[in-house]
């Protein structure tokens, strides 16, 4: 807990613990030792520490039972020490711990979440031993050899207790185990190499042939480009000391998702082609090679394969290494690079790469201009290049450019960069950049965002007779562009345009021939002319996602954005459109922040667009803010561009240009207020800003998109009332409601509906919706429709299920037989809207008898057993008006197999809405003595007791309810009482919520009818309260107080007649 925690544990750079088998060896070893340590040591257990140990913990008051004075939500030991502090204190999310006895015993409490404590407690106390022992005697042992005896150490710290001398000696015994465990795995390690991998993965390709007998189906890597140390993973996961990744096809299991690293082979999340940035997390034990790996989680291999079958032959040409090399691919200058699939030309020939193939030669992969420019060849490489280079006398594209174009031009400066010599470091870098310094951001987006592109195959012609005349046309172009001078330059650019750049071939063949690098390339000239040229054909080609990619990866984006800065309107608004369209994934997105590209585009958005009459240089100003809102309504998909956007101004700007009168403009600026309005602070902007208005204001606009936008934007602001007031205020309900009328665009269907169900919530709102006949027209849509119209439509009809007379609506309309027939469904938002809207219109005597006609109410217990704790809970509630509505309610519980049993296990979940709504649901099924009777046998009796801790008022009412009507039955009272309930449910009358007054008083009054219940409420000073009570103006709570009160008095007075006369 020393020395291992500082040599052997491995830490990140913000102070974690990593997720590695060392690290989780290390916890497992800790958490045993502190689990015995009170049993084999109890009179050093005792010994109370220097300074507490303090740390974030999951625990809350609930999971301490005795022994422990609970208040609220704090906890406190009964055990102090000589200064009267508790040994133990809980203030969440907070625990303070002064002992190595209360330390165990909290770890003992933790239950399945203890090495997720111990791990928080070594995390937050980087040095337990100087806090459990103090600086002082720390310092004094430091002095003097690691080593000495006890009798010497005693000798030497005469002040000090003895028995703290013996707790340290345990400390240093319990940390000198733990560096033995580690050396001892450390040298029982077989590392890999990418030898040894390759060796591997060949004799499993060999396994793969034989028919059926064959042993596994498929084994290929994600990557085809091997890198000069025989790693195929990318730079960045190089540095991680990863080598490859693999995708293993069993013929009896699901697909295997490999990562080889030179600690051993491990599946990871799922990395089936690169371009994946996620999916790099272990997903399962390391194993020490492949075929390890492949008998533990497929049977048919482990029972195909001997050892001796498995053992892999060194071949001739493949050489040991010592380490992985690291490939350090991060510039500080540029955005990370992803490792996606090397591109191929089309022109390769697939005649040629068969006859190799065949003739049995290795395929050869050269890397592509981007890694080239990283500088991922080996050095022996480099100096061929080099010569080659020198003899032929030959210049690259960009120098070409740069003297055909002028002294003024500059081509794209990649920086330089180390190959680390350590294994699993990365090298420093000190890299000079053309932007200058970038500020230091995190890499990681929101988690929230998701990539919306999937890195997706390209579609090739089979062969070169395949491709279109267009495609040699624009190479023979291309190859103009890299020799001509500015004249030929501008009239190439011109007559690339007149191509469609909108198609595919099109667009590859500029790729394939090396003619995006001289697009970027003449971005950094001086000639406005070939900047113009050269951004409207990237504006068209980024619209394919793997030119956009490879932009990125080029370092294009860095050279668009400083076009922002440009004097030249023009060339503004096609650098902005560009972005707009490159930042589709979300590498772009930061590359943009990184970049101060919100900034710049924010500034942009500053015209006056609202004008009756625009000058020539005003309509420009108008068309740059237009491209400028494009641009950011792309990058606002990132939540981190969202608060950047906020940051630079970008709110107010928006809510400027929401005033104008062109649609082409409205468009950007409301999908960017839309998009942004997830988050919280633009909510309240938009609110404040008056943009409420225009936003109603152009739901009346006759262009579907525009009403899209407004609708998903008040969609997502009517979450707050005032905003719905101001919809109604404004008259939006009404243009909502026609856009019902539109049911043939789906999205603008879904958004209408979102916002109808949100504006619903208010019940004022309802009854201007009853006036255009809005429910009608929504349980219409009850069926036929795709899921995310629907989720939003079944929000909306169980908000208006609310009001007693809609309720009568949806069962003349037919919506209580479309209601039931959703419940069958999986989406989990779905299910739990229309269990919502089944439990408004179940409180109708007429609508219960449907239901229940229709199997509903089975319908609805059966999703207590979604895994969704949002469902369960939804179903819950909904179960609720149903057993309290329905005909002959006890007969229909019972008739449900195994639905007791379901409801009583469900008490044991650790979600406190689930077990408010269960505990509803079981107050209204104990009214039935019979299904009572069988929740007893079902343990919910002591289930209910181990709740009564908790201090969140509104489970406190629905568990008080359910206590009381559970004291029905038999000894259920006394049983409360042997269980611990009763004491807990006496702090209840201290809430401040009434509600939870009067189901507490009402269980105390059923529970005060059991003698000892009655001596454990008075012992804790129930009397006072409940004279307070008592006072109340709720005739049903004056009644319960009165009563307990009444019990406990003649207990009291029996025990006086009983010392008097006997």
């Amino acid at each position: 807990m020393g020395s291992s925690l500082t040599r052997a544990a491995q830490w990140t750079s913000s102070g974690k613990l990593e997720l590695t088998p060392m690290n989780e060896s290390l916890l497992k070893e800790v958490l045993r030792f502190v689990e015995r340590f009170s049993s084999r040591h109890p009179q050093e257990a005792e010994h109370v520490f220097d300074e507490p140990l303090r740390w974030s913990t999951t625990l809350v008051a609930s999971d301490f039972k005795t022994d422990y004075d609970i208040s609220d939500s704090d906890v406190q030991s009964h055990e102090k020490d000589s200064e009267g502090r508790p040994l133990l204190q809980l203030s969440p999310p907070t625990v303070y711990v002064r002992s190595f006895s209360q330390l165990s015993k909290l770890v003992h409490l933790a239950d399945d979440k203890k090495l997720e404590e111990v791990q928080a407690c070594l995390q937050e106390n980087r040095d337990p031993v100087v806090k459990i022992l103090g600086p002082s005697f720390a310092s004094i042992l430091e002095k003097h050899d690691a080593h000495t005896d006890v009798r010497s150490l005693e000798d030497k710290v005469k002040e000090e207790d003895q028995d703290t001398v013996k707790l340290f000696l345990l400390l240093q015994n319990m940390d000198n185990q733990l560096l033995n465990k580690c050396l001892k795995e450390i040298d029982g390690r077989v590392g890999l190499d990418p030898g040894a991998v390759k060796n591997e993965v060949e004799l499993l390709k060999r396994l793969c042939s034989g028919g059926e007998k064959r042993v596994l189906k498929s084994v290929r890597y994600t990557s085809d480009y091997v890198f000069s140390n025989g790693c195929r993973a990318p730079p960045w996961r190089q540095a991680l000391n990863e080598i490859c990744y693999l995708v293993i096809e069993p013929c009896d299991t699901e697909t295997l998702y490999i990562t080889c690293s030179t600690a051993g082979v491990f599946l990871n999340g799922g990395i089936k082609q690169e371009g994946e940035e996620s999916g790099y997390e272990r997903a399962s034990d390391t194993f020490e090679d492949l075929g390890t790996l492949l008998k533990s989680t497929s049977p048919h291999f482990a029972e195909n394969t001997s050892e001796q079958d498995f053992a892999v032959q060194e071949l001739p040409s493949t050489q040991k290494i010592q380490h992985v090399e690291s490939v350090d691919a991060e510039e500080q200058g540029q955005p990370q690079r992803s490792h996606e699939q090397q591109e191929k030309n089309v022109h390769e020939k697939g005649r040629q790469q068969q006859a190799l193939n065949k003739a049995g030669g290795e395929k050869k992969y050269e890397p592509c201009p981007r890694w080239k420019n990283l500088g991922l060849v080996s050095p022996c490489g480099e100096a061929e290049e080099k010569k080659l280079s020198k003899s032929s006398g030959e210049e690259t594209s960009g120098e070409i450019q740069k003297k055909k174009l002028g002294a003024g031009a500059k081509g794209k400066m990649k920086a330089d960069f180390s190959v680390s010599s350590l294994p699993g470091r990365q090298s420093s870098q000190k890299i000079k950049t053309p932007a200058g310094s970038v500020p230091v951001d995190p890499f990681s987006e929101s988690s929230a965002e998701s990539e919306e592109e999937e890195e997706q195959p390209e579609r090739r012609p089979e062969s070169n007779t395949d491709l279109p005349p267009e495609y040699w046309q624009i190479q023979k172009l291309v190859k103009y562009l890299k020799v001509g001078d500015q004249t030929a330059t501008g009239l190439t650019l011109c007559a690339v345009m007149d191509f469609n750049l909108m198609q595919e071939t099109c667009q590859l063949a500029i790729r394939d021939v090396g003619g995006l690098e001289v697009l970027i390339n003449l971005l950094d000239t001086d000639e406005v002319k070939c900047k113009i040229g050269s951004l409207k054909i990237l504006r068209k080609i980024s619209h394919n996602v793997q030119i956009r990619r490879a932009i990125v990866d080029m370092g294009g984006l860095q050279s668009i954005m400083k076009i922002l800065d440009s004097p030249v309107k023009d060339l503004k608004a096609l650098a902005a459109e560009t972005i707009a369209n490159v930042a589709r994934f979300h590498r772009a997105r930061r590359t943009v922040r990184r970049y101060g590209g919100i900034k710049k585009l924010v500034k942009l958005l500053d015209c006056v667009p609202n004008l009756a009459t625009l000058t020539a240089n005003q309509e420009k100003d108008v068309e740059v803010a237009r491209c400028g809102a494009l641009a950011l309504w792309s990058c606002s998909k990132s939540t981190k561009n969202k608060e950047a956007i906020r940051k630079a101004g970008g709110i107010f700007l928006l809510g400027r240009l929401l005033k104008s009168r062109h649609e082409n403009m409205l468009i950007p600026v409301v999908g960017t207020l839309q998009e942004c309005a997830s988050e919280e602070s633009y909510r309240i902007a938009i609110q404040t800003e008056g943009m409420i208005k225009d936003l109603v204001q152009n739901l009346r606009s006759d262009n579907d998109e525009l009403q899209m936008h407004c609708a998903s934007a008040i969609f997502k602001c009517a979450e707050d009332k005032q905003t719905r007031d101001l919809v109604r205020t404004y008259t939006g309900l009404q243009p909502l409601v026609s856009l019902l009328s539109k049911a043939d665009n789906k999205q603008l269907l879904a958004s209408a509906t979102g916002a109808i169900w949100k504006c619903s919530i208010s019940m004022e709102n309802v009854a201007k919706f009853q006036e255009y006949k809005a429910l009608e027209t929504l349980v219409g849509l009850l069926t036929d429709q795709p899921e995310e119209v629907l989720v939003n439509v079944v929000g909306a009809v169980g908000e208006f299920a609310q009001i007693p007379a809609n309720k009568a609506t949806i069962r003349k309309c037919g919506g209580i037989r479309s209601l039931v027939n959703l419940l069958t469904g999986t989406n989990q938002a779905l299910l739990v809207n229309v269990t919502k809207a089944v439990g408004a219109c179940a409180t109708d005597m007429d609508n219960m008898a449907i239901i229940d006609q229709l199997d509903g109410v089975r319908l609805v217990w059966s999703l207590l057993k979604n895994p969704s704790a949002d469902v369960q809970s939804s179903a819950a509630w909904a179960l609720c008006p149903c057993i309290k509505n329905a005909k002959d309610a006890g007969e229909m519980v019972r008739s449900l197999v195994g639905g007791l049993e379901l409801i009583v296990n469900l008490l044991k979940s650790t979600n406190n809405e689930v077990l408010a709504s269960i505990c509803a649901a079981i107050a209204n099924i104990a009214r039935d003595k019979e299904n009572l009777a069988v929740l007893t046998d079902h343990g919910v009796v002591q289930l209910l007791a181990k709740l009564t801790n908790t201090t969140d008022d509104r489970l406190r009412y629905h568990l008080a309810e359910a206590v009381g009507h559970c004291c029905m039955w038999g000894s259920n009272r006394a049983s409360f009482g042997d269980a611990g309930a009763v004491a807990p449910l006496v702090r209840y009358l201290k809430s401040k919520d009434k509600a939870v007054h009067k189901s507490t008083a009402m269980a105390l009054y059923q529970l005060s009818r059991d003698p000892n219940n009655c001596i454990t409420m008075h012992d804790r000073g129930v009397v006072k309260p409940l004279i307070h009570i008592m006072g109340s103006d709720d005739e049903t709570l004056q009644e319960a107080a009165a009563g307990c009160v009444r019990n406990i008095r003649l207990l009291a007075l029996e025990n006086v007649k009983a010392v008097l006369f006997y």
